[in-house]
């Protein structure tokens, strides 16, 4: 007597993901554009109340990590952190990485116009698998999937676009490479009351590696991290 067993169509997927499914409906949802069921008189449901939930179920698990990876970083910079690998961009580039495009259901409109490789479906998918991981198997579910694809993107380097906080950057590249904080020191303060300028350099591992100056030690911080930033050699580099 011959026993069939029923395929799973998602088995690589969920290989690259580093989960599997125990519900595939759900996964198969996740995967279900708007515009595949605007065209499919038979579905009710597509990804998108999933991407809602994958938002918040993704923010949780990150935010938890980078509390417990970077136990001596402020709350600024872990924000910061939170935002950037949490943004559209990485994932983006993290679905792209497994080719999930390839993985999502369209309608013939949007699979004729290139919505497979569409940055924005991609990012939806990528919430909405989060979701249905969220509902499947819990927080545990979530960790798992970003423990596979999202902790190599922490990596941070000196060249990343921080805005306006290069102190914040500063820091986490120094717990990053070094396991410690910078450390400001004011070296000079001069000028009349109403027209201060302070001078401040900032250490990593005892080693001076910016020097700045400004109306306030605030000011002056920055601009030392700033100029140390510049200096840093590449991760990897003797120094």
């Amino acid at each position: 007597m011959k026993i069939f067993f029923k395929k799973n169509p998602y088995r690589p997927l969920e290989k690259r993901l580093g989960y599997t499914f125990r519900n595939k409906d759900l996964l198969a949802t996740a995967l279900m554009h708007r515009s595949f069921r605007y065209e499919s008189a038979d579905i009710r449901n597509d990804n998108q109340r999933l991407e809602f939930l994958g938002d918040s179920a993704l923010g949780l698990v990150a935010s938890d990590y980078l509390f417990r990876l970077y136990p001596d970083i402020e709350e600024g910079p872990l924000t910061c952190l939170r935002s950037r690998l949490t943004s559209g961009k990485v994932l983006a580039r993290i679905g792209a990485s497994i080719n999930l495009g390839a993985d999502i259901k369209l309608g013939k409109g949007e699979k004729a116009s290139g919505g497979h490789q569409r940055d924005s479906n991609i990012t939806d998918a990528m919430e909405a698998i989060l979701g249905a991981a969220y509902l499947d198997g819990d927080l545990k579910a979530v960790r798992k999937i970003f423990q596979t694809l999202f902790v190599a993107q922490i990596e941070i380097h000196p060249d990343d676009n921080w805005g306006d906080n290069p102190k914040g950057h500063l820091q986490v590249l120094a717990q990053q490479r070094w396991k410690t904080n910078p450390n400001y020191r004011l070296v000079k303060q001069e000028g009349p009351p109403h027209a201060r300028v302070f001078t401040v350099e900032v250490a990593i591992a005892g080693k001076v590696s910016g020097t700045g100056q400004g109306s306030c030690k605030r000011d002056a911080q920055q601009s030392a991290a700033r100029q140390a930033l510049q200096n840093l050699p590449p991760a990897g580099a003797r120094t």
